[in-house]
């Protein structure tokens, strides 16, 4: 087991650890901001999901069986008789809960991936206005230089020119609600 790294005594930049802590920010805030019921169905999927479950359950299932034909070759009355049929409903009962316990978990899941992704985003656009800011310096550079012959690159001022992160973020969603709208004519 690795030990627990402290952000204080790590050498990292500064923004490293602004992001690693932003990360830890946004796992924080998504658990505190679960309800009692979806953390206690993320533990029963969580308990669902190991090989002991699944052993309780053909454990459950083998003995359920054992102990009705025990009871059939005593000749006394099995409280469920072959086929079996009350083992049926409760392993069907069974399957159904552990599916629904899985959607629920998928649902609170899906909305941390949601806010991932807008972190994602929001990293690549940052990540953008530097690259464009470097390329910009490079550019001043070259022309600076008495070594360089200065030459106008009009894709290096294209790509240094910095992106609104705002303007595409606005843009990602006016391009979404359109696609949704033709998409909904097209169903029509």
């Amino acid at each position: 087991m690795e030990p627990a790294v402290n952000l204080e005594q790590a050498s990292m930049p500064a923004h490293v650890e602004e992001a690693v802590r932003s990360i830890a920010l946004l796992h924080a805030k998504h658990h505190q901001d679960a309800t009692s019921t979806q953390l206690y169905i993320g533990r029963a999927t969580e308990f669902a999901a190991r090989p002991l479950f699944l052993g309780l359950v053909c454990m459950a299932a083998g003995i359920w069986i054992a102990a009705n034909l025990v009871l059939v070759f005593l000749d006394l009355r099995p409280f469920d008789p072959p086929p079996f049929g009350w083992l049926e409903l409760f392993l069907t009962l069974t399957a159904l809960l552990t599916a629904v316990l899985i959607l629920g978990t998928q649902k609170r899941t899906d909305k941390l991936a949601d806010m991932r992704g807008q972190m994602t985003l929001e990293l690549a656009l940052l990540t953008e206005q530097k690259t464009a800011k470097i390329i910009e310096l490079v550019e001043e550079l070259r022309r600076d230089s008495p070594e360089i012959r200065d030459r106008l690159d009009s894709e290096a001022s294209e790509m240094s020119a910095k992106s609104d992160a705002h303007a595409v973020l606005g843009a990602i969603k006016e391009t979404d609600i359109e696609m949704r709208a033709a998409m909904a004519v097209e169903r029509v």
